[in-house]
């Protein structure tokens, strides 16, 4: 586990630039979002696209659930997910597909639909502690993600 802060959008964006960085080269990560409305996890996630190589405005999914991005080289995919909206699983959004698919997987509100989360995962914890601070708790749970949390 490690703890990180930020007290700007910006570092928020630029932490999630370092993390992104350290895990593009992954053929598969799910990172999993969790904080509250406001707390900043798009704009992390914005940091997480542009480290990956992505070049397109990454915005919130919330209407869509899903969007998917190519990066610059078109070799990678980068899924945004925003679960907010759901209240478990359903038949009409086959959300496996995305989650369990290759590239970099990212889930705000993950826990929508916790029966479909996979083994291994990078945990990241959002507490809002004031207007613009914002704490970062991330929890490695598989290998994918330990080396990078330990260097972040």
């Amino acid at each position: 586990m490690k703890i990180k802060n930020s007290n700007s959008e910006k570092g928020t964006e630029a932490l999630g630039y370092e993390l992104g960085l350290l895990l593009k080269n992954e053929p598969k990560i799910v990172i999993l979002l969790d904080g509250e409305l406001g707390s900043g996890k798009t704009t992390f996630t914005k940091g997480l696209a542009k480290a990956y190589g992505v070049t397109q405005i990454v915005n919130s999914p919330t209407y869509t659930i899903m969007k998917k991005y190519k990066t610059n080289d078109y070799k990678r995919t980068f899924y945004h997910l925003d679960l907010y909206r759901l209240d478990g699983v359903g038949s009409d959004f086959d959300l496996e597909e995305y989650i369990d698919g290759q590239g970099m997987i990212v889930v705000e509100w993950p826990f929508q639909v916790e029966d479909l989360l996979p083994r291994d995962y990078l945990l990241v914890k959002i507490n809002k502690t004031s207007d613009y601070e914002r704490e970062f708790t991330m929890t490695c749970v598989g290998y994918p993600c330990k080396r990078a949390v330990d260097y972040i």
